[in-house]
């Protein structure tokens, strides 16, 4: 455990750093196909401020039920429940996934439709995730926090799915990397900080079930929240060559 780092410090170094790089590599390597600038600004801007507004009242609520906890000395100010690190781990993740699958963006098939029907199967598959993830919060304290991110990530599921997935499964394999790749860093970075003790998973709100000495939740949660990033920047783009 190194208490002599702090959440801030954390960030900037596994979070600013890598960031740093790569949007500038996006900035100076340019391919046909990819989005303009503005798009991309744009487009990551607006996801930055809707999962501040979206992820806000749930993070707070789960460290107020004592989900999740800061090491002594780590968190200097806190807005509410959340530590100010925590605000900015939500926007910095936000953009370093955004910037990262706009590396990978590529030219969008504007004929691949999307019928009514095909929509109500989105938004039952999104419903589908939110009624297991309610399941689980009612069910044993060892499954609720599993549960507690299946209940919110279903409602946004629900509206990408429902706006597209039949252009998300066409374009899977692209998708898959601009996936994976968050996934993998930002577990592991977060295994540090648990190492580190910088945060604690509540054992008694967890599975217990660990990956690589991660906790099985926090590896899910990297994946719902890159899965919200690039399948809304994807969509954007695909929706824009459609309509605009």
């Amino acid at each position: 455990m190194l208490s002599q780092v702090t959440y801030l410090q954390f960030l900037a170094v596994f979070v600013g750093l890598p960031l740093s790089v790569l949007a500038v590599g996006s900035v100076v390597s340019r391919r046909p196909g990819r989005a303009p600038l503005r798009i991309q600004a744009g487009g990551i801007a607006l996801l930055v401020g809707l999962a501040l507004v979206y992820t806000t009242p749930w993070d707070n609520y789960l460290i107020a039920r004592g989900v999740w906890w800061y090491g002594d000395g780590v968190v200097s100010m806190r807005i509410w429940q959340m530590p100010l690190g925590e605000y900015l781990f939500v926007a910095v993740q936000s953009v370093l996934v955004g910037v990262w699958t706009f590396r990978l963006d590529g030219p969008v098939d504007a004929t691949v439709g999307h019928t009514w029907r095909d929509r109500l199967l989105g938004v039952s598959a999104g419903a589908g995730v939110a009624l297991a993830g309610l399941a689980l919060v009612l069910g044993p304290a060892a499954t609720f926090y599993m549960g507690a991110i299946f209940v919110w990530a279903g409602p946004v599921l629900a509206l990408q799915w429902g706006v597209g997935w039949r252009y998300l499964l066409a374009v899977r394999r692209r998708l898959a990397v601009m996936v994976a790749v968050p996934v993998v860093y930002l577990s592991s970075i977060d295994r540090v900080a648990i190492e580190w003790g910088l945060w604690t998973i509540s054992p008694t709100y967890s599975t217990g079930l660990t990956v690589g000495g991660l906790p099985l939740e926090e590896g899910v949660f990297f994946l719902v929240t890159s899965l919200f990033v690039a399948q809304a920047l994807v969509l954007l783009r695909w929706v824009i060559a459609r309509w605009g």
